[in-house]
């Protein structure tokens, strides 16, 4: 197993010697260790959280405060995770264009600099939150990241299957920051908040593991794809797919009665391609058994196309459910 502590071998200046980089080189660079795509994602659960705190339409200031301190947070945490998987991501062919590891290992960006910038956006989060929002809404900010770096990326990811369904609650704490940010308090609804996207994520994340499994056996790094059969891996899916929509459930009698109907429809169109994952798994497997094929070559029918439909299913449908969140908070019926 790779150490978390191992330096890629690679020259540490990040890239060759006398080679000078252009500016727009590496602000691109220092963008994308932040990982804006993923950090779209979290921002997409932190407005709805605000509209049902507030139950209407918080300040604007405040939510422009709550959104930068936000994406300054998750992008923290995010080019620190770069910066001290670079010797893994190096391996994975998903990962091999970051911008610490590209052009054969020399990076765009250098390893000090990935690290003071994450540093820097991480500070600029606490003060920004703590100084315009509240200083309850910058502590939860810091616990999300504290958490992303020391309990994901160091101390879970490269030892533990359950990597990601302990270590994604980092990519919770936004709808408690949204919270917080506008109540200064963390309610019971929040909580539950939270504990929908925690259900949410061991789908969404195993379903790309499964299309990625080799990528991380090359790196050593144990997500259950890896060592776990795709059957077990598709039977877990959906059982955390079940508990999910129970969770969405448990939010209706903070949110109406409309925003149930909306929940319960959506589940319902998640299980069904949950359940269809299952079954195309197993199916495989069984003809995989029936042709006596090698253990390798029947665990790569879970990585066709197939998991990808409920990767992608499962990011419109998070959206959409928060959308329904948000709509059914600024509606002036429809609660109980």
């Amino acid at each position: 197993m790779t150490s978390a502590a191992a330096l890629p071998q690679v020259d540490q200046r990040g890239t060759p010697p006398g080679r000078r980089r252009p500016a727009g080189t590496i602000a691109r660079g220092l963008v994308a260790l932040t990982k804006p795509r993923i950090i779209e994602l979290l921002l997409v659960t932190t407005v709805p959280a605000m509209l049902l705190a507030q139950r209407g339409v918080p300040s604007i200031k405040l939510v422009l405060v709550t959104l930068i301190g936000g994406t300054l947070a998750a992008g923290s945490a995010n080019t620190i995770n770069c910066y001290i998987d670079r010797d893994i991501d190096a391996l994975m062919k998903r990962t091999s264009r970051r911008p610490l590891v590209v052009n054969n290992g020399h990076g765009t960006i250098r390893p000090g600099e990935a690290l003071a910038w994450g540093i820097l956006l991480g500070a600029g989060a606490t003060l920004l939150l703590g100084l315009m929002a509240n200083w309850l809404a910058a502590s939860l900010a810091d616990a999300a990241i504290l958490f992303y770096i020391f309990v994901y990326t160091l101390l879970l990811k490269r030892r533990s299957p359950a990597n990601i369904v302990i270590g994604g609650a980092a990519g919770c704490f936004p709808v408690l920051v949204g919270w917080a940010a506008v109540t200064g308090t963390v309610s019971l609804a929040a909580v539950v908040l939270f504990a929908v996207i925690f259900l949410w994520t061991p789908p969404h994340f195993w379903a790309l593991a499964m299309k990625f499994r080799k990528d991380y056996a090359a790196a050593n790094v144990p997500m259950l794809p890896v060592v776990a059969s795709p059957a077990a891996v598709a039977r877990k899916i959906l059982w955390y797919s079940y508990a999910m929509v129970a969770a969405t459930l448990a939010l209706v009698p903070f949110a109406g009665w409309i925003y149930g109907v909306l929940a319960a429809a959506l589940g319902a169109w998640f299980l069904v391609e949950a359940h269809g994952l299952d079954t195309r798994v197993r199916a495989a497997q069984a003809r995989e058994s029936t042709t006596e094929s090698a253990p390798e070559t029947a665990a790569e029918g879970a990585s066709s196309p197939a998991p990808m439909r409920l990767f992608h299913l499962s990011i419109a449908y998070l959206t959409l459910l928060f959308a329904g969140v948000a709509v059914t908070a600024l509606l002036p019926w429809g609660r109980w």
